[in-house]
């Protein structure tokens, strides 16, 4: 009947206070002393049953919450969490007011707060500990568990007024502290404390240091985790790197083979630009050494020249690509030899190897220019051969058809033998005047200052002035054209030249420097320099219009010119002398002037008409 008693006792967990209740009833209830001595022992007993019982529950609960701490460890994802449930255990477990955790600072060469949980005080929470210096530090130095039953009087610490003040500020009596390790090297300190003089057993402080050890390997694994993530950002960076340089000298590889195969095949600098400008996007602006464009793609906009050429230069010292603002600009060279700029406009940064495709643009582009040369002058070369031969008429005939035939020339179609003059570069006009007579299936001959062509056509006033134009153009001067033709014999060459010189000089000697014409245009000056004397010819430009009118309509307007100019160009006269009204003579004239142009009566153009009057008049004599 006693022992089940205190069974019941603790199968409820009853508190040590009740223990003693049957004792006290029994002594009421005057039971023998052999009975109060046996229910003694029994008490005795179920007391450290129940002792046993509370230590067994406490352990297990300490090792439930080490398991939850390993748990937490082996999830790991966000250290403070773990940390801070570290800290809230070892509080709960330890049954203390506070607990907290500072870790060691080896730059400053301090430990500092990291996480608390039961603080109530600020300063207390940003502290910092000398390594020696009261009880974290000196745990922190000596990797040793110390605890205090009441830290402020306890002589075996240093203490420091900051510290002191902090613990003072928080009401701290009691303290227990125990490293964290890793191996031999101590991290940081775990704590305990009570705000009353309770102090520490060696059960709790095991405990303590046992989540110590998992706070240790919490903050190992935190640091190998963010190691392992640093490592792996930067392969992945790394490899991110690999990847656009792959992709960067693939497109310059694809890029080389494309400029490359255009060479082989004979493409020219529009193509070079085209594939440029595939490649970087942007637009393109390809340029000689004189600062004209030879091929533009994309909308470049314009471009300040002086800014261009500075960086030019600056491109040529350097060897390599030089920014000014959006445009990326490379120069064109040949050794010594300027041959031009690529000029690359962009709103995107242009990266090294984009700026090598542009540098390789620049070498393929001086190659296709420098060959470009070489074939003009080696055609230029044959071409101006086989135009001095026929020229002078050193071949036989029919060997001069096949030599043309062999550059694309048939000398059986109509022709024109242009003459221009200039002043400006020779080598500049030669490599011109070659260019367009490959293009127009011409041949050319230069001699000092005197470029001649022998083009496909049967209008030399227009084709003279279109060289003029363009020759002009290249060269930045005037240049001065003579034509003659149609040609349609090779032995009309040789006169039509001669005639073709005569019409260049009469265009300078009359101040039309930079124009061009044909002897049929000169007017009266043309039978000065036309071989042919054309007479019906001049007669028909001059007053063809006229003659033409006067035959359709029975009317007089040659007769009264002719009086109009005989009389001084005097109205009144002339009327007088064709016995008509002055009026009649004034609705003539405006009739001519219709016929003829508003400046019929300009210096140089009415002495030409008085020279074609006569000249009609003695044709009709004769």
């Amino acid at each position: 009947m006693t022992c089940a008693i205190f069974l019941e006792l603790l199968a409820r967990e009853a508190s040590a206070v009740e223990f003693e209740a049957p004792l006290l009833e029994a002594r009421a209830a005057g039971a023998p002393p052999e009975s109060l001595a046996e229910l003694e022992r029994t008490k005795l007993a179920a007391l450290r049953v129940r002792t046993l019982l509370e230590r067994r529950a406490r352990r297990e609960a300490e090792l439930s919450a080490l398991f939850d701490t390993a748990g937490d460890l082996a999830g790991l994802r966000d250290l403070d969490a773990v940390l801070e449930a570290i800290v809230r255990r070892a509080r709960r477990l330890l049954h203390a007011d506070i607990s907290y955790m500072t870790l060691n600072d080896d730059e400053r060469g301090d430990t500092y707060m990291r996480v608390t949980d039961g603080s109530v005080s600020a300063a207390f929470r940003t502290l910092r500990l000398p390594m020696g210096a009261g009880l974290g530090g000196l745990v922190a130095q000596t990797a040793t568990p110390y605890t205090s039953g009441n830290y402020t009087s306890d002589e075996r610490f240093h203490h420091l007024s900051f510290i002191d003040s902090a613990v003072g500020e928080e009401g701290l009596v009691a303290i227990l502290g125990v490293p964290m390790r890793l191996g031999a090297q101590v991290i940081g300190v775990l704590y305990a404390a009570n705000r009353s003089a309770r102090p520490f057993v060696q059960e709790e402080v095991t405990l303590l240091g046992s989540l110590a050890a998992h706070a240790a390997i919490a903050i190992d694994n935190a640091r190998l985790l963010e190691e392992t993530r640093a490592a792996l950002e930067e392969l992945s960076s790394a490899n991110k790197l690999i990847q656009a340089r792959s992709a960067a000298v693939e497109r310059a590889a694809q890029a080389h083979d494309r400029m490359t195969a255009l060479v082989v095949r004979g493409g020219g600098v529009e193509d070079v630009a085209a594939v440029v400008t595939d490649v970087l996007g942007g637009a393109l602006v390809v340029m000689d050494a004189e600062g004209r464009r030879l091929a533009a793609l994309g909308d470049a906009g314009d471009l300040n020249e002086a800014e261009v050429e500075a960086a030019a230069t600056a491109s040529r010292s350097l060897g390599r690509t030089v920014q000014r603002g959006g445009l990326w600009v490379t120069s064109m060279a040949a050794g010594a030899e300027v041959l031009g700029t690529l000029v690359h406009r962009t709103s995107d940064d242009m990266p090294d190897p984009d700026q090598r495709i542009l540098e390789r643009a620049a070498l393929v582009t001086a190659l296709l220019l420098l060959f470009r040369r070489s074939v003009a002058e080696a055609e230029g070369r044959v071409r101006g051969e086989l135009l001095n031969d026929l020229l002078t008429s050193r071949a036989d005939q029919e060997a001069l058809r096949d030599r043309a035939k062999l550059v694309g020339v048939d000398l059986t179609a109509p022709h024109i033998l242009v003459v221009a003059r200039h002043d400006g570069d020779r080598q500049r006009a030669a490599f011109w005047a070659t260019s367009h007579a490959a293009l127009r299936h011409g041949l050319v001959a230069t001699r000092g200052d005197e470029v001649i062509l022998l083009l496909p056509g049967t209008t030399p006033g227009p084709e003279a002035r279109q060289v003029a134009r363009d020759l002009s153009a290249a060269l930045g001067g005037p240049a001065t054209a003579g034509a003659a033709g149609p040609l349609s014999t090779p032995t009309d060459i040789a006169p039509a030249h001669r005639e073709a010189e005569r019409c260049a000089e009469a265009l300078l000697s009359l101040g039309r420097s930079g124009d061009g014409a044909s002897s049929d245009e000169l007017g009266f000056v043309g039978l000065l320099v036309g071989d042919g004397r054309d007479v019906p010819a001049f007669l028909s430009s001059a007053l063809g219009p006229v003659l033409a009118y006067d035959e359709r309509r029975g009317t007089a307007l040659i007769q009264t010119l002719e009086t109009y100019f005989a009389m001084g160009c005097s109205l009144a006269r002339a009327a007088e002398r064709l016995h008509i009204h002055v009026n009649t003579v004034t609705q003539r004239l405006d009739r001519v002037a219709q016929l003829l142009g508003e400046d019929w009566q300009a210096p140089d153009r009415a002495l030409e008409l008085q020279l074609a009057l006569r000249l009609n008049r003695l044709r009709k004599a004769l």
